[in-house]
């Protein structure tokens, strides 16, 4: 396990803590890679010398240090390659060799973005980037930004860059992900909003599940939230003001979370997640994971439906590209989709539970932690 993540660095609950429990090495995120192979050719381009390894800052507060791969400063480009550890889980891009060339742009430029080789291109609507856009997710692009900015105020860089990032072999692995039905064309997508690669195996995540529940409750919490990442454990925290060892990090295992404390319950049960993740919920899955469930637009447009959407919009939904598509279309009409979502989500969360003293609400997120949908107690 990587020392920044270690024993000693996590708190006595929440993500970093299960992190721990699972006894699973955690790794790095396209995105941070990306980062750091953009930071170090920058340097290169401003200075003549990679720095390597690199060190790069993630939201977490993590300083991972990453080797290069490969290097090249030629013709007023730099370009430096990273190997993507994913540590514990099967990634299909573990080992996979990202890079970023970075050039310079006129003042003013800002910084932009290109896919090389390997990197795919939005070509449908209902993604958080526009079509046409690289498929460069915004908080890798932020951290790019940042960092980039670090490089040039460090070494008197004006900060304009256009930066190519590429993943060799990455149109072949993008055919085992779910980037050519979701429109994403030409490769894989560069993805990350803690840099950390969570990794999952179904026994120890259950587990540390339910280590989470008995550590909430010896320490006489009544109020536990179930979480399926680190933007809706901020985002429960900033509602609730819920201190970490009631927080759960339920990932993709709501089904857990739910059966166990069904036999051990606590007066109140948060579960808040990603509109997309808890839409599955909603529809009856408990194991939330991409792989094993998927989101159900005929769903959402029945749903929507009873929430008041007309017969040509109700259609639009079953056709979206994503949930967040969906979703989008609704907020246009004023349907309350979020809200729908939420509400069915806790009664099927209440049906689990098969009448234990528990009360229930949900919170649907976007990416940026926004409430987008919410079921009062139930």
């Amino acid at each position: 396990m990587p020392a920044d993540v270690g024993p000693g660095k996590a708190a006595s609950g929440g993500r970093s803590a299960q992190l721990e429990h699972t006894g699973l090495r955690p790794g790095w995120t396209t995105g941070a890679c990306a980062t750091a192979a953009t930071t170090a050719a920058y340097t290169a381009l401003l200075t003549g010398d990679f720095p390597d390894p690199v060190t790069i800052s993630l939201p977490g507060g993590r300083t991972p240090a990453f080797a290069l791969a490969t290097e090249e400063l030629t013709g007023g480009r730099a370009m430096a390659g990273v190997v993507k550890d994913a540590g514990d889980d099967p990634d299909v891009t573990h080992g996979a060799l990202v890079r970023a060339t970075v050039r310079e742009l006129s003042p003013g430029s800002g910084v932009v973005f290109r896919a090389g080789p390997g990197v795919g291109t939005v070509t449908k609507p209902g993604l958080p980037l526009e079509v046409g856009e690289p498929a460069i997710n915004p908080v890798p692009r932020r951290l790019m930004r940042e960092h980039v900015a670090e490089v040039a105020a460090r070494h008197g860089g004006s900060g304009d860059v256009e930066i190519t990032v590429s993943v060799d072999d990455g149109e072949e692995i993008a055919r085992s992900t779910w980037n050519p039905r979701l429109g994403i064309l030409g490769g894989l997508s560069v993805l990350g909003t803690t840099g950390v690669v969570v990794p999952y195996s179904c026994s120890a995540w259950i587990d540390s599940i339910r280590r989470g529940v008995d550590v909430a409750r010896a320490a006489g919490h009544t109020h536990v939230a179930g979480c399926t990442g680190s933007t809706s454990e901020r985002t429960v925290v900033a509602e609730y003001g819920l201190p970490l060892d009631a927080l759960l990090d339920m990932g993709d295992f709501a089904g857990a979370v739910l059966k166990y404390v069904r036999r051990h319950p606590v007066d109140r049960l948060t579960l808040c997640g990603g509109f997309a993740k808890l839409s599955k919920l909603a529809a009856g899955h408990l194991d939330l994971h991409s792989g094993r469930s998927q989101v159900d637009k005929v769903f959402l447009a029945g749903l929507a439906r009873r929430g008041g959407a007309d017969a040509a919009l109700s259609a639009e939904i079953a056709e979206a590209n994503t949930g967040l598509a969906a979703l989008q279309l609704c907020a246009a009409a004023g349907v309350p989709l979020g809200d729908l979502v939420a509400a069915k989500a806790r009664d099927e969360a209440l049906s689990v539970l098969r009448g234990a003293p528990v009360a229930v609400d949900v919170l649907c997120i976007d990416r940026a932690g926004n409430v987008v949908g919410r079921a009062e107690l139930g």
